[in-house]
């Protein structure tokens, strides 16, 4: 029986030894693992930091072509317009060359009706001509206005450089300078753009006239002086 308590005791003195060897062993094992998690861990993080870095360069490339595509729109949107103008005024404007040529025929027609003595007596057929060289003027002058283009009201208006070309300066003391006292030839406007300006004279003082008004604004001067040197 003590030979048996003894052998039993000899296997759990083995067994002891065998698990204190086994231990260093484990903590061996646990340490390397350990040290794998770690490696592996940082991979992974510059895995992430590259990902991040990747969508933020989306990101901008992103945000630079929404801008590109406004910018092409915005251009676009002009270059609507523009043409939309050019339409516009190539339809309004496009026939600015022909209406300039035709209105010298209108000219010869009001030069050769306005010739015509109303107060003398003529003959049948004299008068059917000037029947319908009134009816010729009326159907032009209701082309031309269809198509835009309208006569300048020059007669008694102030000069206008934009819309008047003075031809000769006529002496009217009852008058202004620079009123349009004779039209030598009528002026056109083709929708808001000047077709032809109106040739025409304009008024002026007469010389002595003009010595009287600049007497009076010197005397006038003079005694402004007075004052000024009596105060």
């Amino acid at each position: 029986m003590e030979k048996d308590k003894e052998e039993i005791n000899e296997e759990i003195n083995v067994n002891e030894d065998s698990q204190d060897l086994a231990d260093p062993k484990e903590d061996n094992e646990d340490h390397i693992n350990s040290e794998n998690n770690d490696e592996n861990a940082e991979p992974e993080s510059e895995e992430e930091d590259i990902q991040e870095t990747e969508e933020d360069i989306l990101k901008e490339e992103i945000k630079t072509l929404k801008e590109e595509k406004i910018r092409v729109l915005a251009e676009m949107e002009n270059l609507r317009k523009r043409f939309e103008r050019e339409k516009i005024d190539s339809i309004k404007y496009g026939s600015v060359n022909f209406a300039r040529d035709i209105l010298s025929p209108g000219d010869n027609l009001e030069r050769a009706l306005s010739a015509i003595n109303e107060g003398e007596e003529h003959p049948q057929s004299i008068k059917n001509l000037i029947e319908g060289l009134l009816m010729v003027k009326k159907e032009f002058s209701t082309a031309l206005e269809k198509h835009g283009i309208t006569k300048i009201d020059s007669l008694n208006k102030k000069f206008d450089p934009n819309l008047h070309q003075a031809m000769m300066e006529i002496e009217n003391n009852d008058l202004d300078e620079g009123v349009v006292v004779q039209e030598i030839q009528t002026g056109y406007m083709m929708h808001d753009r000047l077709l032809r300006p109106a040739m025409v004279g304009v008024s002026k003082k007469t010389q002595k006239v003009n010595e009287a008004e600049a007497g009076k604004g010197l005397n006038s001067d003079n005694e402004d002086v007075e004052k000024e040197t009596k105060n």
